[in-house]
């Protein structure tokens, strides 16, 4: 198998996701397209999973002045694995819409070093943000399903894709202004399988967190259900 792999690698080397240069070893990405990336880490709120200053919620833990001030938590974690910038728009871009579903390994390898103490907290079942269907047959796959395949595959945990539905169509969150985005995915989703979410430890993904709108009213929607608890986990939030 070691002489078989040393050929392939021969004929077919491996190459950066990114920018495409022949690598010595297969890591996925070179040196250069590495140092590219805002990954979050270190200091980040326990909560909400942002940058934040020193403070602290009491038990050790650092949380936002936001979180810190908030009565009640949609999500018991939100997780996000590198900030989204001009380096890393182009990569989610091309995943998202140019047919690059081979960066989905990538990403979700990525996602799951960031997302390490969710996995640690406990999941139960991995859920994607859904597309509405005609969204889907246009664009053939559902990006964020693609990501949570991938982290089932890494986590062992069971992946179900159609727990949740987009049941409106909307406008695409990009051509939204911030103010917009909230009403554009109002009541747009509900919980399809119950049976997959309550009483379940529930982790939501999806590609990029940006206001936080669309995982904001999907995990409302979830809610409804009834979960043990609810986290999400992204590929890129915007800082």
């Amino acid at each position: 198998m070691n002489i078989f792999k040393d050929i392939v690698n021969l004929l077919l080397p491996p190459r950066c996701a990114v920018c495409g240069k022949v690598l010595d070893i297969d890591k996925g990405l070179c040196d250069e397209c590495i140092a590219e990336f805002d990954f979050i880490k270190d200091a980040v709120c326990y909560r909400c999973g942002r940058p934040f200053g020193n403070l602290s919620d009491g038990r050790g833990h650092g949380v936002c002045a936001s979180c810190l001030h908030r009565k009640r938590y949609l999500f018991r974690f939100s997780r996000s694995a590198f900030g989204y910038d001009e380096f890393s728009k182009k990569l989610i871009l091309d995943f998202k819409f140019h047919d690059r579903t081979d960066l989905a390994s990538l990403l979700a390898k990525m996602m799951y070093v960031a997302g390490s103490d969710i996995f640690a907290a406990g999941i139960d079942v991995i859920v994607p943000v859904p597309l509405h269907y005609t969204r889907l047959l246009k664009r053939r796959y559902n990006q964020s399903a693609l990501l949570a395949r991938e982290l089932g595959r890494l986590s062992g945990v069971k992946v179900c894709c159609d727990a949740v539905a987009k049941i409106k169509m909307t406008r695409p969150q990009a051509e939204c202004s911030g103010a917009e985005r909230l009403n554009n995915v109002k009541d747009v989703f509900a919980v399809k399988r119950p049976e997959e979410i309550t009483g379940k430890r529930v982790l939501l993904i999806d590609d990029v967190l940006t206001t936080g709108a669309t995982l904001t009213e999907c995990g409302k929607a979830v809610r409804r259900a009834r979960p043990k608890s609810l986290d999400n986990l992204t590929a890129a939030r915007a800082l």
